[in-house]
């Protein structure tokens, strides 16, 4: 699910090349050569075949439960990550006036998607506070990706936007051109981060494999150069109830008369 800039992209492919030998090396058959980049990520986690994929947790409430397994939540070091615990910030263009979540009322929101627990729903539950009989904002247009978001604010096109923090580090990193013409003005609570998944008929013996190439990864002294550029620590398994907080918040909006966002 990141593999913007390039740089993430790259070392998200030096780490499924570990992760494929590891598996390779334990006698696992059909592990693909290379990543399917091609294949859209909703595509890839419905495919009978997958071996390994990443999706949001939204989704992975919605649409995934029974019909994926949960093999590792990523812990990433960049700033609004908590361990395992991912958040969204609240953007807006570097020079409006805009100086709390209530003063966005009325304003144009970008979304990257309307499945989305970063952008979509943890945007909703912070704002459903403030929310008046079911509306808050004048306009919600969909972007189609959290870099598209960005580049709406930064334009004036739309008045804010919220964007995992995973992303907004990356881009800060290696693409501060990207970020340089918003600011962040406020943070969305946390949940669970974006889960790496398997086919829902994977066998126990092949999911320990998996979980254990990427926990030796994740320590591995070779691996601290593709680890440094995806702002990884390591990985956990949760149990599939940690992911329970996605849909807890949706069900908070929606008890504060907000369970759609607009």
């Amino acid at each position: 699910m990141y593999r913007d800039p390039p740089v993430v992209a790259e070392a998200t492919r030096g780490l499924w090349a570990y992760v494929r030998d590891r598996l390779r090396a334990a006698g696992l058959e059909d592990v693909p050569e290379r990543l399917d980049e091609a294949l859209p990520h909703d595509a890839a986690w419905f495919d009978p075949r997958l071996l390994l994929a990443q999706t949001c947790g939204y989704p992975f409430m919605a649409q995934l439960q029974g019909r994926v397994r949960l093999v590792a939540t990523p812990v990433y070091r960049h700033p609004g990550c908590i361990g395992a615990l991912n958040g969204s910030f609240l953007i807006v263009r570097t020079d409006t006036a805009f100086g709390a979540v209530r003063e966005l009322r009325g304003a144009v929101a970008a979304i990257n998607d309307w499945k989305s627990n970063s952008g979509m729903n943890l945007l909703r539950h912070t704002v459903a506070p403030h929310a008046l009989d079911g509306r808050f904002f004048g306009q919600v247009v969909e972007s189609g990706s959290h870099r598209a978001s960005i580049a709406m604010v930064a334009r004036g096109e739309a008045d804010v936007a919220a964007v995992d923090c995973v992303t907004f580090g990356n881009l800060a990193r290696f693409a501060p051109d990207m970020v340089a013409g918003v600011r962040i003005l406020a943070e969305t609570a946390k949940t669970p981060g974006l889960p790496l998944i398997t086919r829902a008929d994977a066998r126990d013996a092949d999911l320990a494999l998996l979980r254990g190439a990427l926990t030796d990864f994740a320590a591995i002294p070779a691996a601290a150069p593709v680890r440094d550029a995806l702002g990884l620590d390591g990985f956990v398994v949760l149990p599939e109830t940690a992911y329970d907080a996605v849909t807890a918040l949706e069900r908070e909006a929606a008890a504060l008369g907000y369970p759609v966002l607009g």
